[in-house]
């Protein structure tokens, strides 16, 4: 059994990078809408919203999704907790999608994988915007720059078998000012 794990902070917060050509509530709405189409590319599969804060929390039932309450420490930290919650729940497998995914249309092909680890890159093929794990597994998440990599290397050293794949709605993520011409177009 496989489910999916969306770790969100605060719609208030996300996308500070964006701050120079974007109000605080254009931020908000755009991070909100983005993370609505990943809950929608994941209908059919059970899915967890990792969080700590109420809004979010209200919002990830309202669209289908459970909540695990998370205070705020990191993305790798709130990947972990999320894996190892769906782990106690009875789920072998795990597909972490970020929220940041303008162009996700369908999560649940990655469920038919036969790989222990899947790992689609952003279309720069330096970040890892969905990981499929074993919940059985101690995976060491590794997010930042050069994570495709560093996930691969840890399958490696826990004798997994996997794969980095590209796929062009997935691998479009929005983190720069760059990354919002995308969506205009």
């Amino acid at each position: 059994m496989i489910a999916v794990v969306v770790p969100l902070k605060s719609f208030d917060l996300a996308k500070g990078r964006l701050s120079e050509v974007l109000e605080p509530s254009e931020r908000s709405d755009l991070a909100k809408k983005m993370a609505t189409g990943v809950l929608a590319a994941a209908d059919g599969l059970p899915k967890w919203v990792v969080c700590g804060d109420p809004n979010v929390s209200s919002w990830a039932l309202s669209n289908g999704a459970g909540v695990i309450w998370r205070e705020p420490k990191g993305l790798n930290n709130a990947v972990a907790a999320g894996v190892q919650w769906c782990a106690t729940e009875g789920h072998e497998r795990v597909i972490i999608a970020h929220g940041d995914l303008p162009f996700a249309t369908d999560l649940t092909w990655l469920a038919g994988r036969s790989e222990d680890v899947v790992i689609v890159t952003d279309r720069r093929k330096d970040g890892s915007n969905v990981v499929v794990v074993p919940t059985s597994q101690r995976f060491v998440f590794q997010y930042g720059p050069g994570s495709a990599a560093k996930h691969a290397a840890e399958a490696k050293r826990l004798g997994l078998s996997w794969i980095i794949l590209e796929d062009e709605q997935l691998g479009w993520d929005v983190d720069v000012p760059e990354d919002l011409q995308g969506l205009a177009e």
